[in-house]
């Protein structure tokens, strides 16, 4: 079976459960906004589906085969990761740093023409080709998240995770960045997406996840997802629900509920 599968995914960290028998399927050319409160155990998912985290049970499956018996090598040519912190700590020049995004493609013969294509293709769809040659510790935080972005975009990866990848970018940019997961998903791969806004998921999801003290509140379209009662059991908030000129759905936390 194609896709990108947990079966009874469970995890616990310091005698705490942070994901609890999550069973999901993934699917190829879509968007999964990935939603929930803080501690609802986002950033455990997506590094148990990048096989970064071995669970305590289940497991995770690429297209029929557990992550576990995949070489290192493999998974990350199948599955790249954008990891929520933005930090580098070596001072190497942008284009370096995401050329290192072609590492699990290269073979004996190192660096080919068809390497440099991504390279460039990855730069320029993340709007930073003229930080070329700057180093990476020079970039203001939300220009180097874009690097981190391109990085993983040269991988050209049939599944691309993201842990919140609008954090520090400003609106143009968030924009930009949430128009190439779409395009990315068009092409092809699966996107699964970590956000906080409401808004955001709404019109970037193909399907939203919505998650709750490690367990799944519900998944579907964002119409059917992000409802006033499904946003009240996740978030305890009440919400008012409403369209934009152009047809988007949106979401508008009003008051705490209890």
């Amino acid at each position: 079976m194609t896709g990108l599968r947990t079966r009874g995914l469970s995890v616990r960290l310091g005698g705490a459960t942070v994901l609890d028998d999550v069973s999901l399927d993934f699917g190829h050319g879509r968007v999964t906004a990935v939603l929930g409160p803080n501690g609802a155990g986002k950033s455990s998912l997506l590094s148990c589906l990048a096989g970064l985290r071995r669970p305590d049970e289940g497991q995770v499956m690429l297209d029929g085969v557990p992550l576990t018996v995949l070489a290192p090598r493999a998974r990350a040519r199948s599955i790249g990761l954008l990891p929520q912190s933005g930090e580098v700590h070596w001072d190497v020049d942008v284009a370096t740093l995401v050329a290192l995004g072609r590492f699990p493609h290269r073979g004996r013969w190192g660096e080919t023409e068809e390497d440099r294509a991504a390279v460039t293709r990855a730069m320029a769809a993340t709007d930073v080709t003229r930080f070329a040659h700057r180093p990476v510790t020079r970039l203001s935080g939300g220009e180097r998240s874009r690097v981190l972005l391109a990085r993983v975009l040269a991988g050209e990866p049939e599944w691309l995770l993201a842990d919140e990848p609008l954090a520090s970018l400003d609106p143009a940019h968030q924009l930009d960045v949430l128009d190439r997961l779409r395009g990315v998903a068009a092409a092809g791969a699966g996107v699964i997406v970590v956000l906080h806004d409401l808004n955001q998921a709404a019109r970037v999801a193909d399907e939203v996840l919505l998650l709750r003290a490690g367990r799944v509140v519900a998944m579907g379209p964002p119409d059917d997802v992000l409802t006033e009662a499904l946003l009240a059991e996740t978030y305890g908030v009440a919400v008012d629900i409403g369209r934009t000129a152009d047809g988007c759905r949106f979401v508008i936390p009003v008051r705490r509920i209890g």
